[in-house]
């Protein structure tokens, strides 16, 4: 039955229209922005999803950010303590010759005595922003030791617990005192004292000089690793929301032709009824 009142084609081919219209828009949106989720009403369950994987992600390279300022510190204390050992073996080498009774003891004790301050200044100089592993004190209120916060763990649906990796203090500042604790040579008896107390001086800056080098492997190996894990976090966020650009441009072609199709067939429906009148001229 035909009507002019009720064009029933004409309303399904209105509501085709629209169908490939909305389609074709939101195949535009995902050209234009690069993403098939961009908002929670594309798809409210991976939209979720990828927000919280996207805080993790500014999380971890707040972390990165640590552990670079971490691995600098270590690094720089890293480097004092080695100076301090090299140091260490000249001075054990002039307690060395110092034990000989044909030597001038007051010279050597005064090479000593400048190598011994050498040590101190660079025990007080190797800080990076604020904080020495070389001293007692690490940050100049009593701390002991440096916390570098390391990664962000998360079980489940639960908050993410934040993990540090913390390095202690060598603490040359007390444990290797040659201006305080290395008796002055006069002679060779003097001498003997000196060579036992600095072996042990050299010992301790050998187990500080080490310590802190595997503190500083961690804290590079962590921060490596947090590097690979922001990347393939990056790559899961974008695998769930970003468009398949390639997809995209064959449907936007395929909606177009449909687009103008519909328009077609509602313009075909909209002539029925002029058929109509015409039977009754």
């Amino acid at each position: 039955m035909s009507s002019i009142l009720t064009n029933s084609s004409a309303m399904v081919a209105l509501q085709t229209l629209k169908t490939v219209n909305s389609d074709l828009a939101k195949t535009t949106d995902a050209i234009s922005t690069g993403k098939e989720i961009a908002t929670a009403k594309d798809g409210a369950a991976i939209f979720a999803i990828s927000k919280v994987m996207e805080t993790d992600v500014s999380g971890f390279k707040a972390i990165s950010d640590s552990l670079n300022l971490g691995e600098a510190t270590v690094a720089v204390a890293s480097a004092g303590a080695e100076q301090v050992v090299d140091i260490l073996q000249d001075i054990k080498t002039l307690i060395v010759s110092a034990t000989s009774e044909n030597v001038d003891h007051g010279t050597i004790q005064n090479e000593i005595a400048e190598k011994s301050a050498q040590v101190a200044s660079i025990v007080g100089a190797a800080q990076f922003n604020g904080a020495n592993l070389l001293a007692a004190d690490v940050d100049g209120n009593g701390g002991n030791s440096l916390t570098v916060l390391s990664s962000l763990d998360r079980v489940g649906t639960a908050a993410p617990t934040a993990v540090n990796i913390n390095v202690g203090t060598v603490n040359f500042e007390d444990n290797v005192d040659l201006v305080a604790d290395l008796t002055a040579i006069t002679d060779t008896a003097t001498a003997a004292t000196a060579l036992g107390e600095i072996e042990t001086f050299l010992q301790t800056a050998i187990d500080g000089a080490a310590a802190l080098g595997a503190s500083a492997n961690r804290i590079e190996g962590q921060n490596e690793f947090v590097s690979k894990l922001t990347d393939a976090m990056t790559l899961g966020i974008g695998a769930l929301v970003d468009a398949d650009l390639e997809q995209a441009s064959a449907r936007l072609q395929a909606l177009q032709v449909q687009q103008q199709l519909a328009t077609q067939s509602l313009t075909i429906a909209n002539q029925a009824p002029q058929a109509i009148l015409s039977l009754f001229r």
